[in-house]
């Protein structure tokens, strides 16, 4: 009897060796998931990419990597801070409630976060427009000592002990090698896949949904008192503009003038896109404002004047935008439109 309870014991002992053994192989010898080109859906009315894609091909295995990458606080220097806090997704990737970006050991920075969404459509980044190439965008946040605090040999250091980053490195670039080029690439990967187009503005340009009486006086009034500057369907000419703004000595940011060292500069700021704008407040480089009808009757009333204040603010001898208080709240309601509910709680984009 025992010398059957023996054997039987061996053989069960086998049987677990071998199905051990097949389980580590299929482990070891599994192919990784297939890496597939991403086809970037948007509208026919919108602009060209300008994102290079020959340079950079966007990939499903390279997003999934820059999603990652994006929420990832290794990052930064104390690995507290990733992209994603201060770009937050139901707030259209911006940093809701601060007036200017809060770092590493809550510092403060000089900048309201801007919204990140149909960047691969752009030609400028940031509010003074010194990155022209988003796969270096996301080496200023990383490097600037108020936000992550960091560099990218001390990032790719941490990362390259991490065994479940050295396999999304290898389904993205084909090994497990984790270079600085790699990992700019792959965040830019992921915003650039971060596109908005499904407002209820879009749904009214492809005949599907149709604007109220309020929402369509609203459209003719941007039309002709914010288009100028917010023009497309970006809504946002990209170009630099000195608004009216006063300078803020706390942050002593005066715009495009940081980059360039012309007086002529002083104070432009970049145009922001206003799609999503209901989601994006405070408002302004600097958040000074926190709700649009502070923006509104900041550009009626509040606009001053100076020598390279934009010629679209002083025109009929009047400085700022004329507008009344029934206007401005029909312009608001159309500026409701271009939100994009699906965008803002898109399950691809989060953590």
């Amino acid at each position: 009897m025992f010398t059957m309870i023996k054997q039987i014991f061996k053989i069960v002992l086998i049987l677990v060796t071998f199905l051990n053994f097949i389980s580590c192989s299929e482990e070891v010898t599994q192919p990784l998931e297939k890496d597939e080109a991403v086809h970037l859906p948007f509208p026919s009315y919108f602009p060209e990419i300008t994102f290079d894609l020959s340079e950079n091909p966007i990939t499903k295995n390279g997003v999934e990597l820059g999603r990652k990458l994006f929420y990832e606080g290794r990052l930064s220097r104390n690995n507290t801070i990733s992209c994603g806090f201060c770009h937050i997704q139901e707030n259209a990737f911006t940093h809701h409630g601060h007036t200017v970006s809060h770092g590493i050991d809550d510092r403060l920075g000089i900048r309201n976060a801007p919204a990140i969404q149909n960047m691969a459509f752009l030609k400028r980044y940031m509010w003074d427009g010194v990155i022209h190439n988003l796969n270096q965008q996301p080496i200023i946040p990383m490097t600037d000592v108020n936000e992550m605090d960091s560099s990218m040999p001390e990032a790719i250091s941490k990362l390259s002990k991490d065994e479940v980053y050295k396999k999304l490195f290898t389904q993205a670039y084909g090994d497990e090698s984790i270079t600085g080029e790699r990992v700019l690439k792959a965040l830019s990967q992921f915003m650039a896949s971060l596109i908005s187009a499904d407002s209820k503005y879009d749904r009214f340009k492809q005949g599907k949904e149709n604007f109220s009486s309020e929402e369509s006086q609203g459209m003719a009034l941007f039309q002709q008192k914010c288009a100028s500057c917010h023009s497309g369907e970006l809504f946002t000419d990209e170009s630099f503009r000195n608004t009216g703004m006063y300078y803020n000595t706390q942050f002593k940011d005066a715009g495009r003038h940081r980059v360039t060292l012309d007086q002529n500069d002083w104070m432009k700021f970049r145009v922001p896109s206003l799609r999503n704008v209901e989601y994006t407040s405070p408002y302004m480089h600097d958040g000074r404002f926190y709700t649009l009808e502070a923006v509104l009757n900041f550009y009626s009333d509040n606009v001053e004047d100076n020598p390279n204040l934009d010629p679209q603010l002083k025109q009929n001898n009047h400085i700022g935008i004329a507008m009344n208080a029934h206007e401005k709240q029909l312009i608001i309601g159309f500026l409701k439109t271009l939100s994009d509910k699906s965008f803002i709680y898109n399950p691809k984009f989060a953590e």
